[in-house]
């Protein structure tokens, strides 16, 4: 499975949605995106299923600089805890 993005534009703000897994090769897609949205900008992450290092480091680096993510599921909460941690 691959990694759909959706974006929701608003006059308020985008919420961009996540389905499915996301790895490495789609953190340059994502960030094209957030760049191209209205600000400000929600990562909704309820459908993402899979995620890898690269793609946990991104979202959790995304999260610091002020990004909203809805929706996210624990573990991978938990593993940008403790990639925060490091």
């Amino acid at each position: 499975m691959t990694l759909r993005i959706v974006a929701d534009v608003a006059e308020d703000g985008t919420t961009i949605r996540l389905i499915g897994h996301m790895r490495a090769e789609h953190v340059a897609h994502v960030r094209a995106e957030i760049a191209a949205s209205r600000v400000p900008t929600v990562l909704d992450l309820d459908e993402v299923s899979l995620a890898d290092v690269e793609a946990v480091r991104f979202l959790a680096a995304a999260e610091r600089e002020g990004m909203i993510l809805q929706h996210c599921a624990p573990f991978i909460r938990e593993w940008m805890s403790r990639e925060a941690d490091r």
